[in-house]
């Protein structure tokens, strides 16, 4: 409803909406007819009905005035109503006295409540470019995304192009969004982590969708991140700011301490011992973990030719430089510089009253990095000696859209949007040692306590043609006939990825393996790499009926059609999946008729294609080997094992061996696309003549997943018991490496015989894997909101969210230890990784409060401020699988305890800690957090308050609290002793909440 507001309401949004609505009553009378322009010149005029309504669709963003007509003649005019994308603004010229020869004294104030919007039935939070002058935010879509209900901070372990931490909405994984600007898809091309932004000032409006859009849009079972840029109008504005965060303001980031692990009585099956880390002892040195930063923007607007072309230019520099001390572990410390360029320019041609053209480029160059690597000594906590330079990634984007608009009659419109996109993320090595990485230094350390280490900072390298691009299509045409708004189109996407993914290979020697210490005498040689190409395509029709059944009874009818097509290296499709049919139906009710209250819902089904990423190791040549060596002695100039002996056989515990795949059996013949249904029913409703309240209810119930199952042993029994012999069919996928599936399906395979002469379909069901379920993520939360519109004073929202989730899929990723191998997750790799997880999810906070609002103090002065309260992250514990059996044999690669061999003598995989099962929360959640941000505005009156002071601090508690701790029980196992160990840091800290710090900023406005 608030949509109607240009705030934040619940109501009706289209997810990569560029245009929105007006709508409202007249008194009824002949020859009315309403006139609505924009700062841009754009007119449109419709007629006014025989009950007195109106409605003016497909506007484009921004502020309008809105002109009521009688044969012509001007009666009343509302100035300054803004259009929210997928919106519809309230503009009421009726009163319950008003006629047709009363017309002239019609007035409505300033400061009235607008009319709920009947007619929307989605879930969205719009937020506009003055409020985000007013609201201490910080600047990217997704620190904008999360003032939105049902939205939940990411996993530390994943970030944007930018390096911004992403976002979780109603409970999906972070890969699960879709990102838009100006109508246009700009998600991270690869693995969809995140997306590329508009500079900040550019930003006329963010919508945060978290549910419930129609079947217009789709690719995304999370939420939508759509920006809509600025544009030029007939006067001429330019500005800029400038924003300072000092290093010398933040707080102190705390230091992270080795816990106290009760260690596990020793029995005759096998011994338990504490790691050589001491309780108290520091894991990692933060306290000079600081960094400074600068913004400088500027932007530019106006006519090139009065209300015809128009023209609006932005650009904007963020750098930051500081400090970052690495855990005891690696022992060093960078002095990094990161920059962010960002440029947007855009072209409004009003080519004539009914034909529009915009033409938008959006150029963002990135680099994270840059500086130097010294050694760092943790007995004075003094940096060393000068170790390399640093590695530099780059993530550079280039976008260009079209978007060409026919009001063809008032009746029909046409809507075409056409662009493209290209994208490099190359990384400039600065360490270019010929040495193998030395991994987990700690646990090898020698009697004389040496640390192995040396200067390498590299397990695998990134090709430097690395390289993505995206062109896309989207028609939509939109035709009204009586009662009905009927709406068809398509939409297609087409992406392709170069030379992507880790190489083993060091470009600057042969080494094409790293080394990772087991204990003082063991150790493992490990070759892991996978850089590949690949494409994929995504095309989509739909068609849309929003029908008024009643004066009060609205109806949003719809059907999608999608196809997802997955092609691997040599352009062979792995992945095909057709005719993905998803309905949507939404309702609301204009209870008493005067849109002061609304009654709706919505039912849809959403699916969710596989990125580019999906072929990596999956259909694409990949290598994962490990060996595991005795030495006596470390060199201690480079950190490798001496006198190094009895190496097992390169094993990869997963099949990938950097052998070729064949692209009919690397997934299911029959492999379905992942998709939930979702419900959502709710109300809005006005409270006197200032407040607004209502109440969401969400259910959403995953359907089916993706991801890899590697248990090839199953696969041969299912064949014996069909009368096949799996030898004849060794070399076939699905008996020697990770296939995608759908679990909790039964799943056809295709494999070949090793000489080529015939060929078989496995059917494996859920029984067949050994698997107790399929995948399960259901999603429930419960959203009540209390709302004050802006009135010249003040803003202020507040919202509670009561959410559970619980299930054994989180999606595409999994957060517990930052595994972001898009659909090919260990979970379900065998059953015995899969027992125990069936619990709470990383991405559901169980408790929300957020709040956001401002106070006008005077003309030149204003207070602002958000806050976040939420319960905590579950907690999980990571061990080697089952009951104690006998050592070493049992925690050996194979043994009953570590069945996959994913352990490795290393840390734990299963849901198994001490002997017991362990789901996720059972053993608890991080502590609550309370973050708050406080903002004071000022805006002099001599300089005819365009000239602004901004002081904004962010986490003014300086609240350091865990947000995700360490799940890993075990650090290892030691087969010469026969011993597990005990890892010190389980449960303690991986990432909390960032300490204050303080943004200072100028900004002026012409």
């Amino acid at each position: 409803m608030a949509i109607a507001l240009g705030l934040s309401f619940s109501g009706g949004a289209l997810a990569q909406s560029t245009v929105g609505s007006i709508f409202g009553q007249a008194p009824v009378a002949s020859g009315e007819t309403v006139m609505v322009t924009s700062a841009a010149g754009f007119t449109r005029e419709v007629a006014v009905d025989s009950s007195g309504r109106y409605r003016v669709d497909n506007l484009p963003v921004g502020t309008y005035s809105v002109t009521l007509k009688q044969n012509g003649q001007v009666i009343s005019t509302r100035d300054k109503t803004y259009v929210s994308s997928g919106a519809a603004a309230g503009v009421d010229f009726a009163s319950s006295s008003a006629n047709a020869t009363e017309l002239s004294t019609v007035t409505v104030s300033a400061s009235a409540l607008p009319a709920i919007d009947v007619t929307s039935v989605n879930s969205s939070t719009v937020i506009t470019a003055a409020d985000l002058q007013r609201l201490p935010v910080a600047h990217s879509a997704e620190a904008i995304a999360l003032l939105a209900p049902n939205t939940t901070s990411g996993s530390g372990f994943f970030t944007g192009p930018g390096g911004q931490t992403l976002v979780s909405f109603g409970g999906s994984s972070v890969t699960e969004n879709a990102y838009y600007v100006n109508g246009y898809n700009v998600g991270e091309p690869y693995k969809n982590l995140g997306g590329f932004q508009l500079p900040y000032g550019a930003i006329e409006q963010q919508e945060t969708l978290t549910g419930g859009y129609d079947a217009k849009y789709g690719r995304s079972d999370g939420g939508v991140i759509n920006q809509v840029g600025k544009r030029g109008n007939n006067e001429w504005h330019f500005g800029g700011q400038v924003a300072w965060q000092p290093r010398s303001l933040e707080g102190t980031p705390t230091n992270y301490r080795y816990g106290n692990t009760p260690v596990p009585a020793s029995t005759g099956l096998v011994s338990n011992a504490s790691d050589p880390n001491a309780p108290g002892t520091l894991r990692q040195y933060r306290n000079d973990n600081k960094y400074w930063e600068t913004v400088y923007s500027a932007y530019l607007g106006g006519p090139l030719i009065k209300d015809k072309l128009y023209m609006f230019l932005a650009a904007e520099t963020t750098k930051d430089q500081g400090t970052n001390v690495e855990n005891n572990d690696n022992a060093k410390v960078q002095d990094y510089a990161n920059k962010d360029t960002k440029f947007y320019g855009k072209l409004d041609w009003n080519i004539t009253d009914s034909n529009i053209l915009e033409l938008t480029a959006l150029k963002d160059n990135n680099s994270r990095g840059a500086g130097s690597t010294y050694g760092f000594d943790y007995d004075t906590l003094q940096r060393g000696a000068f170790v390399t330079k640093n590695d530099v990634t780059k993530d550079n984007a280039q976008i260009y859209i079209g978007h060409f608009t026919s009001y063809i009659t008032d009746a029909a419109t046409l809507s075409v949007v056409a662009g493209k996109g290209h994208f490099q993320d190359p990384v400039a090595y600065g360490n270019t040692s010929p040495l193998p990485f030395i991994s987990r230094g700690s646990s090898g350390k020698q009697p004389d306590g040496y640390q192995p280490g040396n200067a390498q900072t590299n397990t695998t390298w990134t090709s430097p043609g690395a390289k993505n691009s995206t062109r896309g299509l989207r028609v939509d045409f939109d035709y009204k006939l009586g009662d009905h708004d009927l709406l068809a189109g398509m939409d297609n996407m087409y992406y392709r990825a170069t030379d992507q993914g880790p190489s083993f290979q060091n470009p600057y020697s042969s080494q094409d393996y790293y080394w990772r210490y087991i204990s003082a005498t063991s150790a493992q040689k490990r070759q892991i790499g996978w850089a590949t190409s690949m494409t994929m395509s995504q095309k989509a029709w739909y068609l849309q009926d929003n029908w008024q059944v009643a004066q009060n009874v609205y109806l949003s009818i719809g059907l999608r059609n999608d196809r997802f097509t997955n092609f691997n290296d040599v352009g062979k499709a792995f992945v095909d999946e057709k005719n993905q049919w998803e309905p949507r139906l939404g309702a609301s009710w204009d209870v008493f008729g005067d849109s002061s209250l609304k009654i709706y819902g919505n039912a849809g089904r959403y699916y969710l294609a596989l990125p580019n990423n999906a072929a990596e190791r999956a259909a694409n040549r990949s290598t994962y080997l490990t060996s595991t060596c005795s030495f006596s002695g470390v060199d201690e100039t480079t950190g490798v094992p001496l006198n190094v002996h009895d190496c097992t056989a390169w094993t990869s515990p997963d099949g990938e061996t950097g052998q070729p795949k064949d692209a009919k059996q690397v997934a299911a013949r029959n492999l379905k696309p992942e998709y939930l249904d979702e419900f959502i029913v709710g109300f809005d409703k006005k409270l006197g003549d200032n407040w607004v309240y209502g109440a969401k209810a969400m259910w959403r119930d995953l359907k089916a997943a993706i991801d890899d199952v590697c248990d090839n042993s199953r696969v041969a029994d299912k064949m014996t018991s069909m009368g096949l012999n799996p030898d004849d069919y060794s070399n076939s996928a699905a008996l020697s490496t990770c296939v995608l599936f759908n679990p909790g399906m039964t799943n056809n395979f295709l494999l070949e015989s090793n000489d080529g002469s015939k060929s078989t379909i496995v059917p494996m069901t859920t029984k067949d894997w050994g698997f107790s379920r399929g995948a399960v993520r259901k999603y429930g939360s419960l959203n009540m909101y209390l709302e004050h519109p802006f009135d010249g004073k003040w803003y202020g929202r507040i919202d509670y969210t009561f959410t559970r989730g619980f299930g054994n899929t989180e999606g595409q990723v999994r957060s517990d230890f930052g595994q972001e191998d898009i659909s090919k997750t260990e979970d379900w790799d065998s059953w015995q990784l899969m027992d125990g997880q069936y619990g709470e999810f990383a991405n559901v906070r169980k408790h929300q409060i957020k709040f956001r609002g401002d106070y006008q103090i005077s003309p030149e002065w204003m207070v602002s401020a958000t806050l976040l309260v939420q319960s905590g992250m579950p907690k999980e514990c990571l061990g080697y699988f089952g009951p104690y059996t006998q050592g070493p044999d049992g925690y050996e690669p194979g043994g009953a305890n570590d069945p996959t061999g994913y352990n490795n003598s290393g840390t734990g995989n299963y849901h198994w800690c001490n002997g017991k099962r362990v789901t996720p929360g059972s053993n608890g959640h991080t502590p609550w957090t309370e973050l708050l941000n406080l903002g004071v505005h000022y805006r002099p009156a001599f300089a005819d308050n365009k000239l602004g002071f901004n002081l904004d601090v962010f986490n003014a508690l300086n609240q350091q609290r865990a947000l995700q701790v360490d799940p890993s029980y075990q650090s290892g196992f030691d087969t010469d002793s026969n011993t597990l160990i005990t890892n010190n840091y389980y449960g303690q800290s991986l990432y909390t909440t960032p300490p204050r710090t303080v943004r200072l900023s100028v900004t002026y406005d012409y």
